[in-house]
């Protein structure tokens, strides 16, 4: 590495623009930052050497002054920016409505958006913020503010620690704020320097010429934003491990329990009661929307009773249920347990719970019942023996039925909305079935030659719930990191790093000055400085050449 030693004596590193003890230029570096052919000089990093603009030979050196453009974050961010505008035009995949005509996103986008939709799930679009592809563009904006804050805080860091209060004359007169004065006193000098210390100033000594400084820390707001950002990168990418973050939808019946899904069987739920709320038809705010849709809901909610499994650890063991809370969950009152959130998301009422059939001989117009039995449509079995010798086999089951194009009976979702039944009944003492279709509305001989007929008799109906368990464990990460940006953001906000230099001569003073911001706030301090004695005010050598 190239040393560049200074009149001073000061050895300093190769791409340095100021000399880092007494401030002097160093010509062959001035065309860096902006400092050719400038009456003023550039003072960002104070003129340190910056590793991006002094070594660019190897790979290396052209990554790390790739990413250390401001430039190329910016882009990395619009570009974030604006894919994540196209993530919102639709849906995203988990945000698919439970009601959907199917919720496979094949089907789902081009039914309901039509072409645009079709579009928009070839592209990936659905599943964006999960895809490879933005997670690669998060990270490289995060290995952008990582690589662009290193190469700027480390030259900062060291030229701010090593403030010299002895400059060289040409970094006085080529600062914004400078002025001369002949036939000063020591008294007059010794005064500005006590007015500035009541400014609040620090002053540092040496050789008799002084700096006064105040507002050193607000340097640092940038960086303290860029960790604060670099953190809610990490919460981002952390995000998508199953780790940090899970999101499971359930279905639960009224009276129903069940184990939670996503919890390891760590967790019971228990649908005590769901109640659903309407507005008052009468009400005007809401007769024109109930004509068009029908009853309105004005609240939703499960009454539930969470459980904990002491032996949730041990493998093929009986739960061992310990009460753990009862709450109701509404649409913005979650359940909250042990770091994970339960939100209500979705109902359906009056969903069948069971049905009951009986049996009757075909040609009897009065269909007297021979015997009778129940499907339970959450645990159906698959063989029913009953009374009188018949046996009832349940041959296929279509919780919710529909016909296919290809004219093929299947069920588009698990839950029970609309169940349809391939059964067949055996007589006693036969073992000769006769096969029978039976659905809401449906009841079909499939030879058209059977002697026993099934008929629905009666059914039971029941509410069933639709949660969301949502465990995010990157939401302190998020706070953390949130904070410490709006840290970041009052901290070079509302200080600012303003610096004077007093240069004694034989007989008189050169006074100069400099601020990263508030050109105004560092003139008033001066001139207030000024008070008292016979030196002259700074010109703003900006506004002159102007």
């Amino acid at each position: 590495m190239n040393k560049i030693k200074c009149e001073c004596g000061h050895v300093n590193p190769e791409g340095t623009v100021l000399c880092e003890s007494c401030g002097k230029p160093v010509e062959g570096n001035q065309h860096i930052d902006g400092n050719q052919d400038s009456k003023l000089l550039n003072m960002r990093y104070d003129g340190s050497a910056r590793r991006s603009q002094t070594y660019k030979k190897s790979i290396v050196d052209k990554i790390w002054s790739f990413f250390s453009s401001v430039k190329v974050g910016v882009w990395l961010i619009v570009i974030a920016l604006v894919a994540s505008i196209f993530g919102t035009i639709f849906p995203q995949e988990e945000f698919i409505p439970q009601n959907a005509v199917s919720r496979d996103p094949a089907i789902f986008y081009e039914d309901r958006y039509g072409i645009l939709g079709l579009i928009y799930y070839q592209l990936g679009f659905h599943n964006l913020y999960s895809s490879w592809w933005y997670m690669v563009l998060i990270a490289l904006i995060g290995i952008s503010l990582v690589i662009c804050s290193l190469d700027r805080f480390v030259p900062l860091f060291r030229a701010l620690r090593n403030q010299s209060a002895k400059k060289h004359v040409k970094f006085l007169s080529r600062q914004r704020l400078y002025s001369e004065t002949d036939q000063i006193s020591k008294e007059e000098i010794d005064q500005l320097a006590s007015n500035l210390k009541k400014s609040k100033y620090k002053l540092t000594y040496d050789d008799g010429h002084i700096l006064a400084e105040k507002g050193r820390f607000s340097r640092w707001g940038p960086y303290v934003n860029h960790i604060g950002l670099i953190i809610i990168l990490l919460a981002a990418l952390l995000r998508t491990t199953p780790i940090m973050f899970s999101e499971e939808y359930m279905w639960i019946r009224e009276g129903e329990q069940m184990v939670i899904p996503g919890t390891e069987g760590q967790y019971y739920i228990k649908n005590e009661q769901f109640v659903m709320e309407t507005h008052d038809p009468e009400d005007e705010r809401f007769q024109e929307a109930i004509l068009k849709e029908g009853e309105i809901p004005s609240n939703f909610q499960t009454d539930v009773i969470i459980y904990e499994a002491k032996n949730a650890d041990i493998p093929g063991a009986e739960p061992e249920l310990e009460e753990q809370s009862r709450q109701s969950i509404q649409m913005n009152q979650p359940a909250k347990f042990d770091g994970y959130t339960l939100y209500q998301s979705g109902y359906q009422v009056n969903e069948f719970d069971s049905f009951t059939f009986k049996i009757h001989e075909t040609d009897d117009e009065n269909e007297t019942a021979l015997s009778t039995f129940s499907i339970d449509l959450s645990e159906p079995q698959s063989t029913y023996e009953l009374d009188n010798g018949f046996r009832v086999e349940l041959t296929n089951y279509f919780p919710d039925y529909v016909m296919t194009e290809e004219g093929n009976p299947a069920s588009q979702t698990n839950h029970p909305r609309n169940p349809a039944f391939v059964m067949t009944l055996f007589p006693p003492e036969s073992e000769t079935g006769e096969v029978s279709f039976l659905g809401i509305g449906k009841n079909i001989d499939a030879t058209g030659e059977n002697d026993f007929k099934i008929s629905m008799e009666d059914f039971e109906l029941r509410d069933a719930s639709g949660l969301t368990l949502n465990a995010d464990r990157t939401l302190p990460f998020f706070i953390v990191g949130a904070a410490i940006f709006m840290i970041g953001v009052i901290q070079g906000m509302y200080w600012q790093h303003r610096r004077v230099w007093i240069h004694p001569t034989d007989n008189g003073v050169f006074l100069a000055g400099h601020t990263n911001k508030n050109w105004f706030g560092i003139k008033k301090d001066i001139e207030k400085s000024l008070e008292g004695t016979s030196i002259n005010m700074v010109n703003d050598q900006q506004e002159l050449d102007e």
